[in-house]
């Protein structure tokens, strides 16, 4: 048996700026922060002489072409699995859909699984490009790099994502301090709204393609925003972290009318009016989950649970894709 899990995220600045139609053309820059929610994958052999795929459906096959899930079936094709006696199960602490960077947890996971199976050793930086190249080349998702590498790396973690393809990262430089005090000071609520990011993303990703000047200049202004919320960070300015994520989440707002709905921003004023500084929604928008950055954690909870949402608590992880069992 094998168990392999990599962590959801969170975006601390820069979001949108790691799609290819972006950042071919004026390179990218973000900062995320992986989180203790997980996408679980194990992989065991059988007696069985067919593959056994478990995720929301149950798929028993007799050839890796058979296989409907895109994900698996690519991961299997890609690093040449011939064994047929396979099970692959996935679970998450959290659904898909809702803004964490599922996707690209669970291609990670699923990857990090199969070299175990294969008793290879690959890096972090191996296992992103890898889960990058399925999901954006193999399968032409209108999607970013973020997901699959914050996955991969964890931490709280600087992305440059270069003209050539090439995806540089490094720990944010931000002190032991700052880091528990950021991490107490998040605040995550479920919208109950789930909602596909190909879907707006893609919209993003085609505006971008044909030089849309008002997508380009947001996303100029996005990336900007990344950099100073570094700057602040590790200056430790948590108050001015809380600000800027304001004003990133009423930038992004203008990418597409599908970012936020009338109870989303009901929900984003009722937090502000009740002592958080900044948030936003996390991923693409339009549903997902709510991040919010408060000095008084009290009492935005108290609002935010009476208007109906519930919270989900969080942590930093500092571990990525990694094997559990062996």
């Amino acid at each position: 048996m094998i168990i392999a899990r990599s962590p959801l995220r969170i975006t601390l600045g820069g979001g949108g700026t790691d799609l290819p139609s972006y950042y071919r053309e004026h390179e990218g820059f973000l900062v995320a922060a992986a989180i203790d929610r997980y996408v679980y994958i194990t992989i065991h052999e059988t007696f069985v002489d067919y593959l056994i795929v478990k995720y929301s459906k149950l798929e028993s096959v007799t050839s890796v072409d058979e296989i409907q899930h895109p994900i698996i079936r690519e991961a299997l094709k890609m690093l040449d699995v011939a064994c047929k006696r396979l099970e692959i199960a996935s679970m998450a602490d959290i659904p898909a859909g809702t803004g964490l960077g599922s996707s690209g947890s669970f291609t990670t996971a699923l990857l990090r699984a199969l070299h175990a199976h294969q008793k290879n050793i690959v890096s972090p930086q191996t296992i992103a490009e890898q889960a990058c190249h399925i999901e954006l080349d193999r399968l032409r998702e209108p999607i970013g790099k973020q997901d699959q590498f914050i996955a991969a790396y964890g931490g709280v973690t600087c992305f440059r994502f270069n003209k050539n393809d090439k995806v540089d990262a490094w720990p944010a430089p931000i002190s032991a301090e700052t880091l528990h005090n950021l991490e107490d000071g998040l605040v995550m609520f479920f919208t109950g709204m789930s909602r596909s990011a190909s879907a707006i993303l893609k919209d993003q990703d085609d505006r971008s393609k044909i030089k849309d000047s008002s997508i380009i200049d947001n996303l100029h202004y996005v990336k900007d925003l990344g950099l100073r919320s570094l700057k602040v960070l590790e200056a430790g300015d948590l108050h001015k972290f809380g600000t800027l994520m304001d004003e990133h989440w009423q930038h992004k707002k203008k990418r597409s009318g599908s970012m936020s709905n009338p109870e989303i921003d009901k929900w984003y004023d009722l937090a502000m009016r009740n002592g958080a500084l900044g948030g936003k929604v996390i991923g693409a928008g339009g549903g997902g989950f709510l991040l919010f950055y408060t000095e008084d954690k009290k009492r935005v909870r108290h609002v935010l649970r009476e208007a109906g949402l519930e919270e989900v608590r969080i942590r930093f992880d500092f571990e990525g894709t990694k094997t559990l069992v062996q």
